[in-house]
């Protein structure tokens, strides 16, 4: 009996190690992929929940996120082989198509379906309305950039001409917009979060208008690839898009509070319920899609936006540059 009791005990012992042998062997075998987002914005949550719940590990993938600081420099990070899939506004692609690259970068999953900014004011106004930016400082965006083009066409839609009824200041960069409102410049500044709500903390200014409630449903982020890394690796594609659908089905189920407490260790310098607070705003003005099928009503939108701002003269072919095979698969 105690014999038969030891050759049991071995044979589990052994099981046990095939078993952790068998998990050390598949988390070897993750195919490695590096992703360059534009920046890193509570804005992308959905990502992050991805990210933080495990799901690109689930579908075989071991992501490394690199921050590109700009859609220029994430397009420039794609095409030149550093990131295997960049993340930013999809005018990017359209500029890279139209200037004659042969390989270039595809859209194959949108996230965001609203601007993400907010305009900011230097003092309180109960009932903003856009007339009264006529005559301000605004501190803008980069020229052909999304978040530039995107308050010129509300500006547009509201009888404002951008280049006569308003000075926008488009000299400073990205991410230091916040820093030269707080230090006294403008009347108004366009921002993202965390920068708008922290302004608000300070003081230092006070959210008055959402841009993307104002400028309506506009496709302002999605994920890339160059050309021929999706037609080599289409079961990547398929699966980093499975997993980005994870992410948001959680979102579109679960509440901010849950959503915030989730992607927290992606924004350490933010307290919880500061975090909270900005996931709120973007939840409900609903900024993320239910699927990431980038639709061609969508893009014909976002041609009509650049081409409005003078920075697109004839338009691309949506066959070419938005493949809808992966997201209508992971839905």
């Amino acid at each position: 009996m105690k014999k038969l009791c030891s050759l049991s005990l071995v044979l589990l012992l052994c099981a046990s190690c095939l078993i952790g042998c068998g998990k050390e062997t598949a988390a070897g075998n993750l195919t490695k992929v590096t992703l360059n987002e534009v920046a890193h914005s509570i804005f992308y949550a959905p990502m992050y929940v991805a990210i933080e719940n495990g799901y690109f590990e689930e579908e075989g993938i071991d992501l490394t996120l690199v921050t590109g600081f700009g859609a220029d420099k994430t397009m420039t990070a794609l095409l030149t082989d550093e990131a295997d899939i960049g993340f930013m506004g999809s005018e990017s692609t359209i500029y890279t198509y139209a200037g004659g690259t042969q390989d270039y970068a595809v859209n194959f999953a949108q996230l965001t379906q609203r601007a993400g900014n907010f305009l900011v004011s230097r003092t309180p106004i109960e009932d903003f309305t856009w007339d009264m930016v006529i005559g301000a400082d605004v501190l803008g965006g980069r020229a052909g950039g999304m978040p530039e083009m995107v308050f010129e066409y509300i500006l547009k839609k509201n009888n404002i001409d951008p280049a006569l009824d308003v000075n926008i200041d488009q000299s400073i960069d990205f991410g230091s917009t916040a820093a030269a409102f707080s230090g006294g410049q403008g009347d108004f500044t366009v921002e993202f979060e965390p920068h708008a709500t922290a302004l608000e903390q300070k003081g230092d200014g006070y959210v008055v208008a959402s841009l993307g409630e104002d400028s309506g449903y506009v496709p302002y982020t999605a994920f890339s690839a160059k050309k021929s890394y999706i037609e080599e690796n289409p079961e990547i594609i398929q699966a980093f898009t499975n997993a980005l659908q994870k992410g948001m089905d959680y979102v579109n189920t679960h509440s901010p509070e849950e959503i915030a407490e989730v992607i927290k260790p992606q924004f350490p310098e933010t307290d919880l319920e500061t975090l909270t607070i900005i996931v709120t705003r973007y939840y409900e003005q609903e900024t993320w899609k239910e699927d990431l099928v980038f639709s061609e009503d969508s893009f014909d939108l976002l041609q009509n936006i650049l081409k409005d701002s003078n920075v697109l003269e004839e338009e691309v072919p949506y066959a070419d540059l938005v493949n809808t095979t992966f997201a209508e698969e992971a839905k």
